[in-house]
């Protein structure tokens, strides 16, 4: 006979009042504190990844170039577009490429930047490409 056979075949409390912590939570209790103050801050910005700007040949540049001058005439009638643009890091050399597909509401040249539909700015010298290029009426043709 032992001292806990009173208890020992009781079920497992669960509390009405606090939440059940989960096993990652249980366990941090029992982990050793972070001895260097924003390693994994650091260990994250190392982990990030960027990629290199790619050049515009001249043919690219030139076909950008009447894109754009197509938009600027066809602003009044909403031209619609899929812009795949750059975006510097500002912490690391490189950046990252984006994609936004929407109405061109403005173009900008004193700034040099395209203005989206829901306020989105896109520096023109960051362009990669411009793709199904349309207005409601009108497609752009090479």
């Amino acid at each position: 006979m032992s001292e806990y056979d009173d208890i020992i075949n009781l079920p497992h409390h669960v509390s009405r009042n606090h939440p059940q912590m989960s096993m990652w939570q249980r366990a941090a209790q029992f982990a050793p504190f972070a001895a260097l103050t924003g390693y994994d801050r650091a260990l994250a910005e190392t982990l990030r990844s960027t990629v290199s700007r790619l050049d515009l040949s001249e043919d690219d540049k030139e076909r950008l170039n009447r894109q754009l001058v197509w938009i600027s005439q066809h602003l009044h009638e909403m031209p619609i577009a899929r812009i795949t643009f750059f975006i510097p890091d500002s912490k690391k050399t490189g950046g990252n490429y984006k994609q936004i597909e929407g109405c061109i509401e403005a173009i900008h040249l004193t700034d040099g930047t395209i203005q989206m539909a829901g306020k989105s700015i896109i520096a023109i010298a960051n362009l990669q490409s411009i793709s199904n290029l349309h207005t409601k009426d009108k497609i752009f043709q090479e």
